[in-house]
């Protein structure tokens, strides 16, 4: 069955809550891993809030393709309002609701129950080093989430243990309550690039002198050329998916490269080198270490680890 016939599982929301204390005032310090001078350092540490951490398992019975969200919203609806988690329009557009699914960097109102529920035994389970055992690669969520769209309405990857889906805020920044992050480092980053076209500002006439309304048409290699980068919501899984980036001061981070590359790959924008001569520094570019990681989970397809090393290239090649 493909889980739309009214058949239920059992499923855990194992959620990793937090509530921050009221912040004291005292002098901040700038990171130590940021380059003094840099245009992506804030010159001040963003501190990570303290407060109490807690885990906190919530049972539902629902239906296999139900989304997380969906699931999350119920709770907040039938069993704790306090639950705190962000999310706008619910269609994988706004890149609001991005999260930490098993480990696993994501947006809520994508990802279904069916994807990611996993036998409790299957994830405590251990080889005879005392290892963890993985049942899957992390390239497909489906390959390490348990069968739940049988007949039975139970898991048939599993032998009746429970199903568990573990939630917590976006890895790499500050977290501001429960699953709630604080993506204002990326934000920041991205608009010291100055995200939007920057042409010379003249006018093209015509010969009778009125204003050339054609001016800027493109054509379709050109479109083609930015066209999927366009496309980048700033959701932060790329950022949450990346070893490097924390918080933005030592790097700029994936989702600021990949707006300047938008640009720069823009046949129209007259500033593509002012936006190389600013992401070619110790704490841009240069702190890529091309991992790659970034690229496995986009919601919107696209390879970021490929775009910034034609990115690199491209600086490097001038």
């Amino acid at each position: 069955m493909n889980g739309n016939d009214g058949t239920r599982v059992q499923v855990t929301l194992r959620v990793h809550r937090f509530t921050p204390r009221p912040e004291r005032d005292r002098p901040r310090s700038g990171s130590p891993f940021a380059k003094q001078g840099s245009p992506f350092g804030s010159g001040t540490a963003r501190r990570r809030p303290r407060g109490k951490q807690w885990t906190q398992d919530y049972l539902l019975s629902v239906l296999p393709d139900t989304t997380i969200l969906d699931c999350l919203l119920d709770i907040k609806r039938t069993q704790d309002p306090s639950l705190a988690f962000r999310y706008s329009c619910g269609h994988g557009m706004c890149g609001s609701d991005a999260v930490a699914i098993n480990g696993t960097p994501t947006l809520l109102c994508t990802a279904k129950v069916k994807d990611w529920a996993v036998a409790q035994t299957a994830r405590n389970a251990t080889d005879a080093e005392g290892f963890r055992k993985t049942t899957g690669t992390d390239d497909d969520p489906a390959d390490n989430a348990a069968d739940v769209s049988g007949t039975s309405g139970v898991s048939s990857a599993h032998d009746g243990s429970p199903l568990v889906i573990e939630l917590s805020a976006l890895p790499g920044f500050p977290v501001q309550r429960d699953l709630i992050a604080d993506i204002d480092p990326m934000l920041e980053q991205i608009k010291r690039l100055k995200p939007y076209l920057q042409a010379d500002g003249k006018l093209a006439t015509t010969k009778d002198g009125k204003i050339d309304v054609f001016e800027y048409l493109q054509r379709p290699e050109q479109l083609a050329a930015y066209e999927t980068l366009s496309n980048c919501i700033a959701c932060g899984v790329c950022e949450g998916s990346c070893p490097v980036f924390a918080g933005g001061e030592a790097f700029i981070g994936p989702a600021a490269l990949i707006t300047a590359s938008r640009f720069i790959n823009d046949s129209r924008d007259t500033a593509a080198d002012a936006r190389m001569d600013a992401i070619d520094a110790a704490d841009g570019i240069a702190a890529c270490q091309s991992v790659r990681a970034c690229s496995r989970h986009c919601p919107r397809g696209i390879d970021v680890g490929e775009e910034i090393w034609q990115l690199i290239a491209k600086v490097k090649e001038r």
